[in-house]
């Protein structure tokens, strides 16, 4: 898009929102499931504070949340949206099609992706090959690719337990799917020699190879409820779950978490880079909003405050993995002064 282009469309988002009947007065925040706990925190914080209402948060998972922040500038769209994954230049470019030209990415922290089971079943110790081996649609086999044939756990490892593999976990839309295929399958693919080979002479395929998960009912999508998997999960001791690690602290007394590569997913771990599966976590703003829906500016402002985002700050109690104290010292400044993305 050029920029005289963007220009006119910010021109005219503002003009409509401007003209708007009737502006919004309580902030309203979409996106991802795993960052959603710690932004209703936030905003129930903020709205104790009684100068503005508490904000709306929805959980409509990481990809339908920037579908929604990226349709348009006004009362009608949303504010902020949360994401366990950065946003992709598709999206980004979607956004300024819109008229959302200015865009403020904020990191939040880390968190960790989990494979989680009842605390009634036996602990398992995983591998992410083992992993890719188990939730695959086709997994390498006398050099070459076929339908992935294992039903039991021990089936690929006569270590793992001798159960049916049935795992519940996000759907495409969801960012924690995507995370767990970048950190789990894809890095797990190229570790296999057909794979390897595959990657290098057709990227598309072996993109297709370690993104495409199991529909015979060994993988299970349970939507972006991820308390609804964590009761699942209590109820059945043979099943596992993918889902953020805040899930896992939350519900410690029902659920533990597997190890993966020989890490246990713990708080200290997570934070020293340890854990094999982890991601930073993100919630993004419409600058075009600021000033239009009241508290924006003193929403961000609360999210980055030490009290909030800190070591010991509300946030980690509730499981979220704070940045080093530089870090978030680099974020604030950029948050607080309102600074676009550019991509």
């Amino acid at each position: 898009m050029n920029k005289s282009l963007a220009v006119a469309a910010v021109a005219l988002a503002t003009v409509a929102f401007a003209g708007a009947a009737q502006a919004r007065d309580q902030i309203r925040i979409v996106g991802s499931s795993t960052v959603y706990p710690f932004t209703t925190a936030v905003a129930e914080q903020f709205g104790k504070a009684g100068k503005f209402k508490t904000p709306v948060v929805e959980s409509t998972g990481t990809g339908g949340g920037f579908k929604l922040f990226c349709a348009g500038v006004g009362p009608d769209h949303p504010d902020l949206t949360n994401a366990s994954r950065a946003i992709k230049k598709s999206e980004f470019e979607t956004c300024a099609k819109n008229g959302v030209a200015d865009v403020v990415e904020m990191k939040v922290g880390y968190d960790g992706i989990v494979l989680a089971a009842s605390k009634k079943a036996k602990h398992m110790d995983i591998t992410r090959q083992q992993m890719f081996l188990a939730l695959a649609k086709d997994v390498p086999q006398g050099g070459k690719l076929v339908p992935n044939p294992y039903t039991m756990w021990n089936q690929i490892d006569p270590k793992l337990p001798a159960a049916k593999i049935e795992v519940l976990g996000p759907p495409p839309t969801s960012g924690t799917r995507d995370a767990f295929v970048e950190l789990v399958m894809e890095a797990a693919a190229e570790t296999f020699p057909e794979l390897k080979e595959l990657k290098k002479s057709d990227e598309k395929a072996f993109k297709k190879a370690y993104s495409s998960v199991r529909e015979d009912g060994g993988y299970v999508e349970a939507g972006e409820n991820d308390n609804l998997i964590v009761q699942k999960l209590d109820a059945n001791p043979n099943a596992f779950g993918i889902f953020g690690y805040s899930f896992l602290d939350q519900n410690s007394d029902k659920l533990q978490g597997s190890m993966v590569d020989g890490v246990a997913p713990t708080f200290d771990n997570i934070a020293a880079s340890k854990y094999p599966v982890s991601r930073p976590l993100f919630v993004y703003a419409k600058k075009a909003h600021v000033g239009q829906i009241p508290g924006i500016k003193e929403y961000l402002a609360e999210y980055t405050s030490e009290k909030a985002w800190g070591k010991t700050g509300y946030l980690a109690d509730k499981g979220l993995i704070p940045m080093p104290d530089s870090e978030r010292k680099e974020w604030a400044a950029k948050i607080n002064g309102l600074e676009a993305l550019k991509m």
